[in-house]
């Protein structure tokens, strides 16, 4: 029984000691890590408070989103996988629809301008309309779940509370649900106390190996602490005719075709499967993908021309560094 309590104890621990360090910060206004980039949302129009993100958690985990009731935001992001979905390779939605695209991990979203695989979100506030709106993930519209949550007795309360008036608006939802998402944040695993000299933390010599690597070989795509530098990229999983044109939906440059965002490595090891339809099961699956698996094809990634071989003890060291990205403390936060 006591390794389930574990995870708590450990959890009041960081508490007590924060407590000692210093005065404690208020857990529902947004306070960007000082070795992040800068922000990109705008918290001057739409200030975090804890009864907007009580609201937008509430809203978040709310399958009356869905068109009959059956999934929620969260029932493909869970916090137990940084908001990832574990149990599906594609997106699974109402009448059990299968998508064409893999759930990716929430977090440090107020840092980015643009969302989804292809970029074609450009603002935190609109990120959930496409997941709303598809056929295959919630099959709704805002004016049907508009009418839902006025119909509901405490939602207006809810919103009164948040924003001052009763009245619900889709756009007074999408900022509440803009800051839960807001505050998803993760800059505490060990590879932030180990770059902020956190703790007296310090990677471990199979750590250590691993990041020179990473350096080496996978940095300039994931870079700084953000782990991703937020372009497209094609990283050759097939070639010339690819089923998801990737970027090139939304730009309409075939230039684009088959390009990605880049992914943040964060809690990386705990978020399979992975690539964006999800086709590789782990990270030995990735390395092995980018040692042997890449295609050729005309936009492919000029970085990965060459492929990148890893001997095995350069594999497990890498991945030993991978495993670092864990914020364990952000996959357990209560607030979440």
């Amino acid at each position: 029984m006591y390794r389930y309590l574990l995870p708590y104890f450990c959890l009041l621990l960081f508490a007590c000691e924060r407590e000692q360090a210093g005065p404690a910060i208020d857990p529902y206004t947004f306070v960007s890590p000082e070795h992040f980039p800068p922000v990109a949302y705008d918290f001057d129009r739409n200030p975090v408070t804890e009864d907007g993100f009580k609201l937008g958690k509430r809203l978040f985990e709310d399958s009356r989103l869905s068109r009959d009731g059956s999934v929620s935001c969260s029932s493909c992001h869970q916090q137990v996988t940084a908001f990832a979905d574990p149990q599906h390779r594609l997106s699974v939605g109402v009448e059990d629809r299968v998508g064409v695209r893999n759930a990716p991990g929430l977090f440090n979203l107020a840092f980015r301008s643009e969302y989804m695989w292809d970029g074609g979100v450009v603002h935190l506030d609109f990120a959930g309309v496409p997941a709303i709106e598809s056929e295959v993930e919630l099959d709704n519209s805002l004016a049907v779940i508009v009418d839902r949550l006025r119909a509901d007795a405490t939602y207006p309360e809810a919103f009164r509370r948040a924003f001052g008036t009763d009245t619900v608006t889709s756009g007074l939802m999408l900022q509440a649900l803009s800051q839960y998402q807001a505050m998803l944040m993760s800059d505490r695993s060990k590879y932030d106390d180990v770059i902020t000299g956190r703790n007296g933390a310090a990677f471990s010599a199979t750590e250590a190996q691993g990041e020179a690597i990473f350096v080496d070989r996978c940095a300039g795509c994931h870079a700084g602490p953000l782990q991703t530098d937020n372009s497209y990229r094609n990283n050759g999983l097939d070639e010339r005719n690819v089923a998801d044109f990737g970027r090139e939906t939304i730009t309409h440059n075939p230039a684009d075709r088959g390009k990605f965002r880049v992914p943040s490595l964060r809690n990386i090891a705990r978020t399979p499967p992975y690539m964006h339809d999800g086709r590789l099961a782990s990270l030995d699956a990735v390395l092995e993908h980018y040692a042997e698996g890449i295609r050729h094809s005309p936009t492919l990634d000029p970085r990965l021309e060459e492929p990148i071989r890893l001997t095995e003890q350069e594999r497990t060291a890498l991945i030993a560094f991978l495993e670092t990205l864990t914020d364990w403390e952000f996959l357990a936060d209560p607030r979440f």
